[in-house]
């Protein structure tokens, strides 16, 4: 094999000519001096159509290739400029890296697959890259895949949550497909507005394909959903549907902790500000048993231990109301997995239960229930949830504690998309890999 073919297969470059190979001493790197072959010289920057030559440009530039063992590679070569009908007069397209980067083809799929495994720090010290630099790579292979794909074709049934990625009220709003997996769509900032952004791009056409949308309650998302959807059937997550009730049920424990602690003593006008009256029973027995009763309360039933069952015995006999508030929490957990035929009667009669039990936390989410009731036997006929969204979420949030943060929502989302959209990125030279040797 002659020699620019090994150096040709060692760039990964095609439709190029290999001129010559030397060491540039100053750098400590190999440099490469190369040319497009004859069939892709003079093409626009831009666009790749075969235009006239304007000028020599600014003479040679080098690109970074992707380490020979221990040492740099660069590839060197000449970049005439030609005119474009489209584009005026820019600079010509080279075969071996995108237009504008400084980075071959390999590169840049090398240091978006190690973005992808690892920290921005460990990438920047292998590739021998500054920290912008894996961002700028990162967006630049997302942009490129995202020009000649359709990520929201075929899309029927999604789900919408937020995921929060900086600290300060930082937020993205993602759409997943629910039949792929895949992450489909994601934008900074949440609530309607940014939704809209969403079905906008979707399309008329498209939206009226949607058959069913899962998210949480939240009102701005059900009002987004009804006017760019109407005709799809919205589910109501069951996770926080049963959030709902633990945090109620949660609220009614620290009442009867008050309760059973007795009432507050008179203040003392001689009192400083650090002192604790020890008149209320905080270390009585019962007081205790309720305070130390929340696992118990909160464990699904079958997941009890021997002791957090005496607890909860000790509970019903002890204090009714907490009781009552336990029961209402798991009828409207088992709720959630009966079949659909007989879940609106059972969902109607834990409503009118909740009413009349006197419990204020209950009472309100008998009122909230009411109000998602469509979206609840939606979610228990379809058997939909966000658990897929929450997944992407939970590997959203990975990437971000894995790269020790990042400047913008863009560099989060490129990422993101590149992880998890379903195209991920391989790398060069690995035809199947699952196969590590």
């Amino acid at each position: 094999m002659r020699a620019a073919r090994i150096w040709r297969r060692v760039l990964g470059v095609d439709n190029t000519v290999i001129d010559a190979v030397g060491f540039d001493e100053q750098a400590g790197a190999v440099v490469v001096a190369v040319r497009p072959q004859a069939r892709a010289r003079h093409r626009c920057g831009v666009c790749r159509r075969r235009c006239p030559r304007y000028d020599g440009g600014a003479g040679r530039r080098r690109w970074r290739a992707p380490d020979w063992g221990a040492v740099p590679v660069f590839v060197e070569a000449p970049v005439p400029r030609v005119r474009c009908a489209e584009h005026a007069v820019v600079v010509a397209a080279v075969p071996w890296a995108r237009h504008g980067a400084g980075h071959t083809y390999g590169f840049d799929a090398t240091v978006a697959w190690l973005a992808m495994q690892t920290s921005q720090t460990a990438v920047c010290e292998l590739m021998r890259i500054a920290w912008r630099t894996v961002g700028a790579i990162v967006a630049r292979v997302f942009a490129d895949g995202d020009a000649g794909a359709d990520r929201l074709a075929g899309v029927r049934r999604i789900g919408i949550d937020e995921v929060s990625y900086k600290k300060g009220h930082k937020y993205l709003t993602v759409v997943v497909d629910h039949d792929t997996g895949r992450l489909v769509w994601a934008a900074p900032g949440h609530g309607a507005a940014v939704l809209a952004g969403f079905f906008t791009a979707l399309g008329p056409d498209r939206c009226a394909e949607i058959t069913h949308v899962t998210s949480d309650a939240a009102g701005p998302v059900a009002a987004t959903v009804a006017r760019w959807c109407p005709a799809a059937v919205r589910c109501a997550d069951p996770f926080h549907i049963v959030a709902w009730a633990t945090g109620a049920l949660d609220v009614e424990r620290r009442a009867a902790w008050n309760r059973a602690r007795g009432p507050r003593p008179a203040a003392r006008p001689w009192a400083g500000a650090g002192y604790k009256s020890r008149t209320r029973s905080a270390g009585d027995p019962a007081t205790a048993a309720v305070k130390n009763s929340r696992w118990a309360l909160l464990k699904n039933p079958e997941h009890l231990t021997a002791a957090q069952r005496d607890q909860l015995a000790w509970i019903q006999a002890h204090d009714a109301r907490l009781f009552r508030a336990w029961q209402l929490e798991e009828q409207l957990r088992l709720i959630l997995k009966l079949p659909s035929a007989v879940a609106p009667d059972a969902l109607e009669a834990w409503i009118e239960d909740a009413t009349a039990s006197g419990l204020p936390a209950f009472v309100g989410l008998a009122r909230s229930i009411t109000a998602q009731r469509p979206a609840i036997l939606a979610t228990i006929e379809h058997r939909l949830s966000n658990g897929r969204v929450e997944s992407v979420n939970t590997k959203i949030r990975l990437i971000v504690r894995r790269g020790f943060g990042f400047h913008t929502p863009e560099a989060v989302i490129a990422l993101a998309m590149l992880s998890l959209g379903g195209d991920r990125p391989r790398l060069p030279g690995r035809t199947n890999p699952r196969i590590s040797q």
